[in-house]
């Protein structure tokens, strides 16, 4: 798949309209995660621009309902609510003829709410019953859930209490291997795997610090899919490994801050190297990548995976993962530096509308704002150079099944894969190499579905964020196309 064909569809219906207004908005500290309010005004020419989908027609508001005279059919209205289940999640297929593959798996991508990070963060919380987060709980449904996906490969994030996950998930046939975060957090990444359909051929693992990117985390392994039950790790050999059955699986945890786009970009670029080497020093294998990224899908970073390259110029460093739930930093002030990456652009803020939808508010002005040399070196390794490229030709997989406008965006991803009472969207992906194929992909909830509940955990699901669950299939032990 090319990159043009995964870039979003180009803008139409465009409005300009002179207003004045007023915004409130928190402004997040770089160095640490304190915020301050702020008022601005702002009298100006916006151009105020929506990206239809080109495949759909767009939903409209579903905050209002008809009106119904009628009392039964009230009543049949609130039994169907109860027969569907706010919490049903469907599966989707893809359009093509895949019964010819034969390895296939299944792999979960899921942030489970780390415990501390819970009890650090009541506020975000406070309208979920305080023991649907009580871990003893949570756990059991977190295994109840990848018990129902007939789970083959987890990547998870957030973990605090992997001895806890690995007893349960020992039981049902699981093995993990866990990396926590260097510094003073406590929770990390585990790759849970079926014993029975894979061998844990390599781990590796990346700790952030010592590249000067913080301390996060992330974990590299090589599986390969068993053609007995006899084989081992131990009896396997680099000579005796079937390309077609083997694998690199990454998992990652970016850096939440939004303001430091540079380390995130910094992280990723680091990940997507590390993938790339360890995939061809097993001899090309195809490359799984999952993880919370703590970037929207109208973000830049979003473009870098899917494309392979990023002008790290035509990009704010603070808005560069898209994370715009309110618009911070109205007021732009142009900082010292020594790189030449002052260019004219209009910045774009997001802004959610009632039904997860995206529109995209465009202020035409120049963006005064620089990339330091020192910025530049932490997001692409190097002092001056403002260009960057991977050498993955990754696919989302969710992309790569189109699905209902009630659960995606306009790109393709789902509209929300994390709920709490400050932020309601998509940062968890999956994304792979084409020589894997995606069979199916579980769809997340709807918007007004979430909003129903009035935030994650909730009775039936164990975390704060939904789990991304795809399966797979090695395109190469299928028709070859």
């Amino acid at each position: 798949m090319s990159p043009e064909n995964r870039r979003s569809p180009p803008l139409e219906h465009v409005h300009a309209t002179k207003r004045r207004r007023t915004l409130k908005f928190e402004q997040l500290d770089e160095n640490d995660n304190q915020t301050k309010s702020q008022t601005a005004t702002i009298t100006e020419t916006e151009t105020l621009t929506w990206k239809p989908d080109q495949c759909r027609n767009l939903p409209t508001s579903n905050r209002f309902e008809p009106i119904r005279s009628s009392r039964n059919r009230c009543k049949r209205r609130k039994r169907k609510h109860k027969s569907v289940t706010d919490d049903h999640r469907q599966w989707t297929f893809s359009s093509r003829d895949l019964s010819k593959f034969k390895d296939k798996f299944v792999v979960v991508s899921y942030n489970i709410l780390g415990v501390e990070n819970a009890l650090k963060h009541p506020d975000l919380y406070d309208k979920v019953p305080p023991k649907f987060l009580k871990w003893e709980r949570r756990k059991k449904l977190i295994r109840e859930e990848m018990s129902s996906y007939n789970a083959s490969i987890l990547c998870l994030q957030e973990v605090d209490h992997f001895d806890d996950l690995d007893d349960l998930l020992q039981m049902d046939g699981f093995r993990g291997v866990y990396k926590a975060r260097t510094g003073d957090a406590n929770d990390g990444c585990a790759i849970f795997w079926k014993e029975k359909l894979f061998t844990l051929l390599h781990q590796e693992n990346i700790e952030f610090q010592n590249f000067g990117l913080r301390h996060n985390v992330a974990q590299l392994c090589v599986l390969k899919m068993n053609q007995s039950l006899l084989e081992s790790a131990e009896e396997s050999s680099l000579s005796m490994v079937s390309q077609s059955q083997s694998l690199v699986v990454g998992n990652i945890h970016v850096l939440f801050n939004p303001n430091r786009g540079d380390i995130k970009l910094g992280q990723i670029r680091l990940f997507l190297e590390k993938a790339y080497k360890l995939s061809q020093e097993w001899g090309g294998i195809p490359v799984l990548l999952a993880g919370d990224l703590n970037s929207s899908p109208n973000s830049a970073l979003y473009q870098f995976l899917a494309s392979s390259e990023l002008d790290v110029c035509q990009h704010d460093r603070r808005h560069i993962s898209g994370q715009f739930a309110k618009c911070r930093d109205i007021e732009f002030q142009k900082r010292n530096s020594t790189s030449d990456c002052n260019e004219s652009k209009a910045l774009k803020f997001v802004n959610e509308t009632v039904d997860g939808m995206i529109d995209w508010i465009s202020i035409s002005r120049p963006l005064l704002y620089q990339w330091t040399d020192v910025e530049l070196r932490l997001a692409t390794r190097c002092e001056g150079v403002t260009e960057l490229q991977h050498q993955l030709n990754l696919c989302s997989a969710y992309f790569g099944i189109p699905g209902s406008h009630r659960t995606r965006d306009n790109l393709g991803e789902p509209l929300a894969t994390s709920y709490h009472s400050k932020f309601m969207g998509t940062v968890d992906y999956i994304w792979h190499t084409e020589e894997l194929v995606p069979v199916r992909v579980l769809e997340t909830l709807p918007v007004n579905i979430l909003r129903r509940n009035g935030g994650l955990p909730s009775e039936r699901w164990g975390s704060d964020h939904l789990a991304l669950v795809c399966e797979l299939a090695f395109a190469n032990n299928g028709d070859g196309t």
